[in-house]
């Protein structure tokens, strides 16, 4: 993680946001020689497939077997409409 003060920040906001963007590394940003805060760079985006992809490695295969039924069984509940939650 690399350190500049609140004053390069506000100085190279553009470079330094393009490089946590393109290295991904962090930067700690310091006020009066103590930190404030930190630069990181965001997780990618995901979508269910691509986050639920390594659950069967976490998931006893009596668990994984459960789940695969529950999630079945909830399909078929779900009917024709999916209801917006947030709706009012």
């Amino acid at each position: 993680m690399r350190k500049i003060t609140a004053t390069e920040l506000a100085r190279n906001l553009r470079k330094v946001l393009d490089q946590v963007r393109e290295t991904g590394e962090a930067y700690l940003v310091e006020r009066g020689g103590r930190p404030v805060v930190q630069v990181v760079p965001t997780p990618g985006r995901q979508n269910a497939e691509q986050a639920l992809a390594d659950l069967y490695r976490t998931l006893s295969p009596e668990a994984a077997a459960d789940w695969l039924e529950d999630a079945r069984r909830g399909r078929e509940n779900l009917g024709e409409a999916v209801r917006d939650p947030w709706a009012t």
